[in-house]
């Protein structure tokens, strides 16, 4: 079992209202069965997250959808459960995907982990929906700094020249100089 099926395993075990179901989650390998949890009707969502996570982590593209609701979850633990399953899932749509839910503004307080995702897949629509998504977060008054600094940090791993004016902008904000100024000299 890897480092983050026994995260997700010890996390979910306290929610977990069914022992035997528990078990049985974590220790088959039928991905059919794990499937079918996702579309069954009443199953709770540490059973989904589950199910949905082994699927990913295996390549099923049948957990696509639920990754992606649970990568915009309000729980953060759930957000980088879905992130490592889609990074591994390698679904031509989670990409845009991500994108999606780092560009939406009403979503933007669930913004880090997508952001975070788009960095590692690093896709084509990685630095556009990165650069609008710090863009929008560059108000004085922004309480979204985290993600700002996420995007910061993306775009100086992507070194894409595209991003120098909104890394600049960047520069005029305390919690985000030091990171937009290493982005900054690590731009081709």
């Amino acid at each position: 079992m890897d480092e983050e099926l026994r995260s997700l395993a010890g996390r979910v075990r306290r929610e977990a209202e069914d022992p035997v179901a528990y078990e049985r989650l974590l220790a088959t390998e039928d991905l059919d069965e794990l499937a079918r949890v996702l579309t069954e009707t009443e199953r709770p969502l540490w059973a989904r997250e589950m199910a949905a996570f082994r699927l990913g982590c295996a390549g099923d593209r049948r957990a696509f959808e639920t990754l992606v609701l649970l990568l915009n979850h309000r729980d953060p633990q759930r957000c980088v459960t879905a992130a490592y399953a889609l990074a591994r899932l390698r679904d031509p749509r989670t990409a845009r995907a991500a994108a999606a839910l780092a560009t939406n503004s009403l979503r933007t307080a669930y913004a880090l982990h997508p952001v975070r995702l788009l960095t590692e897949l690093r896709a084509p629509e990685t630095v556009p929906a990165l650069i609008t998504t710090l863009r929008g977060l560059l108000a004085p008054t922004n309480p979204h700094w985290r993600v700002a600094l996420a995007c910061v940090e993306g775009l100086g791993q992507l070194r894409d020249a595209r991003a120098r004016p909104v890394l600049e902008a960047a520069l005029d904000h305390p919690r985000l100089v030091a990171a937009a100024a290493a982005a900054l000299s690590r731009l081709a």
